[in-house]
């Protein structure tokens, strides 16, 4: 385990979560719950919130830097929606700032351990590319393909999201894979999810997107909100052919 040498001692889960409660929104803790879906069926269902906007929660973490994975694991476990952002803003910081590779392996451990908390877009979002993403560069990436063919709709967004890692390093492979997997799925968030990766991909190399869309006619198979998204930054003219299954 993590030495607790590390970090500041008069500092833990319930010293930041009081630390949270302070700077809650009361606005925005009525607002959130409508934004995350959280109505009975969506996929929110059931989350609850303080109302702290994401700066103000980073602005806590950059104060404060680290914590022992042990009260990590009670914001993870809490609650509210804020306290598991928060808890996983902490770890991004701690696996970033790390020069130690034990450390590391340990933080990304204690990620996929907890994934079943990582259980929104946001969370997913703001995580999954620096710690899994960022840990798996120089490895092995099978558990990416686990995770895509898992029947959970957060693992699924993990897997696909970790990818943008990749893509900001030009390494575009694993990412075609999982869109592969992901092409016909039927939720919305992975369809976003995946045109999202592919539109990045596209940025930076517009033909390589180009040619995965079109090879085996993929852009008619895929749902039309995937296609959307993926081909935003297109050329109006070729964007509309894309859309008119024209190409």
């Amino acid at each position: 385990m993590i030495s607790n040498q590390k970090h500041n001692d008069s500092i833990s889960f319930e010293y930041i979560k009081r630390a949270l409660f302070a700077v809650a929104d009361e606005k925005k803790k009525e607002f959130l719950p409508y934004f995350f879906k959280t109505g009975e069926g969506q996929y929110g269902a059931g989350d609850q919130f303080i109302g702290v906007v994401v700066p103000k929660q980073r602005a806590i973490v950059k104060k404060y830097h680290s914590l022992p994975l042990n009260e990590i694991e009670l914001f993870m476990e809490d609650v509210y929606h804020e306290c598991r952002m928060t808890g996983l803003l902490f770890l991004v910081e701690m696996y970033t700032k790390s020069k130690d590779e034990r450390e590391k392996e340990e933080f990304f451990d204690f990620y996929i351990k907890h994934r079943n908390r990582i259980n929104n877009w946001d969370l997913v979002d703001l995580s999954a590319p620096k710690i899994v993403g960022a840990h798996l560069w120089k490895r092995n990436r099978e558990i990416l393909y686990q995770f895509a063919l898992e029947k959970h709709l957060w693992t699924q967004r993990i897997a696909i999201i970790s990818t943008y890692f990749f893509i900001k390093n030009n390494d575009y492979s694993t990412t075609f894979d999982l869109a592969k997997l992901l092409l016909t799925h039927p939720h919305d968030l992975i369809q976003k999810a995946v045109g999202w990766m592919l539109r990045e991909i596209g940025k930076r190399n517009f033909e390589v997107e180009i040619e995965f869309l079109s090879t085996e006619q993929r852009y008619q198979q895929m749902p039309r909100t995937m296609l959307r998204y993926a081909i935003e930054r297109f050329p109006e003219n070729l964007r509309q052919q894309f859309l008119k299954n024209e190409i």
